[in-house]
């Protein structure tokens, strides 16, 4: 999430949408101080009331709020300067259409981010059962461009993961990572990947990000 942090925040601008924000892990990083507002917008009303449990005790600013609803329940006037899909878009089936109908809430000059999965042959028993339906590359989401926007950035991360993720697929075949797997990739491959994907110009990963601009 860090990690994350440092390559979206200059895209985030004042006021900011996340879209199936979970319980709140990713809002915890990135609302920093430079924004202003922060909408989560979760559709489980137990995950929300998570986040507003986090936000009640400080864990998370107070400038954020919940919204319990999908993109559908957003009313005409919600606008925001960034809106981002972290780990969320590869869950939705029509992921096309749901672009085009946020796309609606940027605001003039405002940014969409994407962060998902990337590669359709590293699908694994892992993506089945936490229901993805699909993995992506920087042009199968280019094609997903919505009327009038256009990508400005499309890079990949976790460089270094790339390579648990593949030994996941061919290998272990595993459902879901352990506890052990989770700490090792978090403090050892993600250090390394954050210097080996500069030498790579992040030209490919375990994670792909596109950032859309309004026209």
């Amino acid at each position: 999430k860090a990690y994350l942090s440092e390559k979206i925040s200059p895209y985030l601008g004042k006021s900011v949408l996340e879209v199936g924000a979970g319980i709140g892990g990713t809002t915890e990083f990135l609302c920093q101080r430079d924004v202003s507002s922060w909408t989560c917008l979760e559709p489980d009303p137990e995950l929300a009331d998570k986040i507003k449990n986090r936000i009640e005790t400080g864990k998370i600013e107070p400038k954020c709020h919940v919204l319990n609803g999908q993109v559908g329940d957003l009313s005409a006037v919600d606008v925001f300067d960034s809106i981002i899909y972290i780990d969320v878009l590869e869950h939705i089936e029509n992921d096309s259409e749901e672009l085009e109908r946020v796309s609606k809430h940027l605001s003039s000059g405002g940014n969409l981010i994407v962060l998902s999965p990337a590669y359709s042959w590293l699908f694994s028993d892992f993506d089945a059962a936490v229901g993805h339906f699909r993995r992506y590359t920087a042009a199968t989401l280019k094609s997903l461009t919505p009327i009038g926007l256009a990508p400005t950035r499309c890079f990949y991360l976790d460089s270094i993961g790339l390579l648990a993720s593949l030994s996941n697929r061919l290998w272990l075949k595993s459902s879901a990572p352990t506890k052990g797997q989770i700490r090792f990739w978090d403090r050892t491959m993600v250090p390394i990947s954050r210097y080996f994907d500069r030498i790579v110009a992040y030209r490919f990963g375990r994670s792909i990000v596109c950032i859309w601009r309004t026209t």
